[in-house]
């Protein structure tokens, strides 16, 4: 009996130190994108230690394999689009965004065949985008804001680079993907960008998404997060050289130049505490997320990707972005 209860005492010491050494630490989740630089900044000015979180950054370019972390625990945070958390929610597991990184102001859009002037002239067209990302569910939002859906259209699915290589070799009449394939096909001799997401501010915003585990267990490790965020883009202002150098740096990939990263910020914008405190809104008086997300469930219970009953109400959280 005398030996039974000391292994459960070792035993309850070793979790103990095991969650003591996990306290304060945050695993976040995210792909190559110019916006999730300032995480690096974050990281590597001691802005995350400063608010007395360490935070682990990996780079996963594979969508469903991130979320599918997020949903495991395996992930405390994520960062990606707006649209895209639904997608991958699982039957009892809630998912909250808790930060809202930047706004996508040109950096996404449709290059066109010049002949195709507005969205009505896609009807009967051949349009390249990668089903289930944040291509299709921007298409499809223009398309319904144009009295339209995507069955007016020729469909054709494959990743973002390779549909702007699509467009370029006159396969596709149109392309909807993200920098840098898209001023590539737009510079093209038969093409010009039709419409970008700079013509609809709000509708593709990166955000910080955690699930009720991660929020219940380290709420406050998250709001620091949130703080440190903040406190990066100030530097940023501030340094724009040396912050360039570290993000480029930190997100690497087709983005390693700190000159392209610079020239890549033209197509987004940072969102600092008073733009996410606008963006989020209140309870009481919901900002441009709801409306966004709202917009993100309806295109996507149209293709039936949805898996669970959630509203936007659901998957908001206002208590993080106050810092």
């Amino acid at each position: 009996m005398m030996k039974t209860l000391k292994l459960l005492a070792l035993a309850a010491s070793v979790m103990a130190m095991a969650s003591a050494a996990d306290a304060g630490s945050l695993k976040l989740g995210h792909s190559t994108w110019v916006g999730y630089g300032p995480f690096y900044i974050a990281r590597d000015k001691g802005f995350f230690k400063d608010e007395g979180v360490d935070v682990e950054l990996v780079i996963m370019e594979d969508t469903p394999i991130k979320m599918g972390a997020l949903m495991a625990g395996q992930l405390d945070l994520v960062a990606s689009t707006v649209d895209e958390f639904p997608i991958y929610m699982k039957p009892g597991i809630g998912v909250h965004y808790v930060l809202a990184v930047d706004n996508s102001k040109g950096g996404d859009g449709i290059a066109a065949n010049k002949d195709i002037t507005k969205i009505e002239d896609l009807k009967g067209k051949k349009v390249a985008f990668e089903e289930g990302s944040v291509s299709q569910f921007f298409l499809n939002a223009l398309l319904k804001d144009a009295g339209m859906s995507q069955a007016d259209i020729e469909p054709v699915n494959m990743a973002a680079t390779d549909a702007g290589v699509a467009f370029a070799a006159k396969q596709v009449d149109a392309a909807v993907t993200w920098e840098p394939a898209l001023s590539q096909g737009a510079k093209s001799e038969h093409g010009h960008l039709l419409l970008s997401s700079a013509d609809k501010p709000g509708l593709i915003t990166d955000v910080v998404a955690a699930t009720d585990a991660t929020l219940k267990d380290k709420s406050a490790d998250v709001k620091g997060f949130v703080r440190a965020w903040y406190k990066a883009l100030d530097f940023a202002k501030q340094h724009p050289d040396e912050a360039n150098e570290i993000m480029a740096k930190g997100v690497g990939g087709w983005l390693n130049d700190p000159k392209v990263f610079a020239e890549t910020l033209s197509g987004i914008e940072y969102l600092d505490k008073d733009k996410n405190l606008a963006f989020f809104g209140t309870k009481e008086a919901p900002g441009q997320i709801t409306k966004t997300l709202g917009t993100a469930l309806d295109v996507w219970k149209s293709f039936g990707r949805i898996q669970v009953d959630v509203k936007p109400e659901d998957m908001i959280d206002y208590g993080y972005v106050g810092g």
